[in-house]
């Protein structure tokens, strides 16, 4: 076993638990944007390779996640649909003002490192808006993690089923193995939720979605992988021992961020089957979710 990426995770994960429980809004908030920021910096690194991205209308799109941290949801949504014409319209000036020494090819990796990087990272602050928002936040990095941990260690040891030449290593078994386990770790996280912090989830629902969404994850991995094949390169970075840049690490959490906060906002959370009771989820727990926001 790789012992560099056995360290960073212990390393890591009380580090990332301290923050799910001592940070407010405003920090995590924070967290979330260095984060972005060093992955939107990575995938920028990366393209270099084969492009010549747009890199200063690519790092003023964090503003997503800032517009995030501070606007209600409503008025944020009208904020991104406004700005999609306006880095549409950055992003081909600089075509026009350099005589087209900047190309439509760089023209399309910024765009699609800006909707994949900043874009997709500010659902994670949607996400932690919702109602009992930390549960959820720190559900996301449940499926993602527990799926990447099965898959590699089953994967690691009995894969013997190619999956994709995408990602040679990565084997039919260790995805299987990755889906059960992000199911199993997930119920046993929101049963943890439902005893501790008073939610209300429903389990059977809950591992239908755990498995939905680790099967995105992996899409996700195979999504920043095929990125990686086609410029050529091992890894976004190597800032974490073991596993590469921060976005090797982020690359398939960041990328089901946005499918659930639509499966959450869709069933708005414990209105239809996601809790117990049919009846309003939080209902009966105004008075709690007001003393301590989880």
């Amino acid at each position: 076993m790789d012992l560099k990426r056995v360290l960073t995770t212990v390393l890591g994960l009380p580090i990332v638990a301290l923050l799910f429980v001592l940070g407010n809004e405003y920090i995590i908030g924070v967290a979330v944007l260095i984060v972005s920021i060093i992955s939107m910096y990575e995938y920028f690194g990366a393209v270099k390779k084969v492009a010549k991205p747009i890199q200063w209308v690519g790092y003023l799109s964090n503003l997503y996640i800032v517009g995030a941290m501070f606007l209600e949801t409503e008025k944020l949504l009208h904020f991104v649909a406004l700005s999609i014409p306006v880095v549409m319209l950055l992003l081909f000036l600089n075509v026009i003002l350099t005589d087209m020494k900047i190309t439509f090819k760089d023209v399309a990796y910024t765009l699609v490192g800006i909707m994949y990087v900043p874009f997709f990272f500010m659902f994670l602050e949607l996400v932690r808006k919702l109602e009992f928002g930390k549960v959820l936040f720190a559900y996301t990095f449940v499926v993602s993690w527990s799926t990447d941990i099965f898959a590699y260690l089953i994967g690691k040891h009995f894969g013997k089923h190619k999956f994709s030449k995408i990602s040679p290593k990565k084997s039919i078994e260790g995805c299987v193995a990755g889906a059960i386990g992000a199911v199993i770790v997930s119920v046993i996280y929101m049963a943890i939720s439902n005893n501790y912090w008073e939610t209300e989830f429903s389990y059977s629902m809950i591992a239908i979605v755990s498995l939905g969404l680790s099967l995105l994850s992996q899409i996700g991995d195979f999504v920043a992988s095929s990125v990686k094949r086609f410029v050529d390169v091992k890894d976004y970075g190597n800032l974490l021992p073991g596993h590469g840049g921060m976005l090797d690490r982020l690359d398939s959490l960041v990328f089901i961020a946005p499918f659930l906060y639509m499966i959450f906002m869709w069933f708005r959370i414990g209105t239809v089957s996601f809790c117990k009771r049919t009846v309003s989820f939080c209902k009966k727990k105004r008075s709690f979710h007001k003393k301590k926001r989880f």
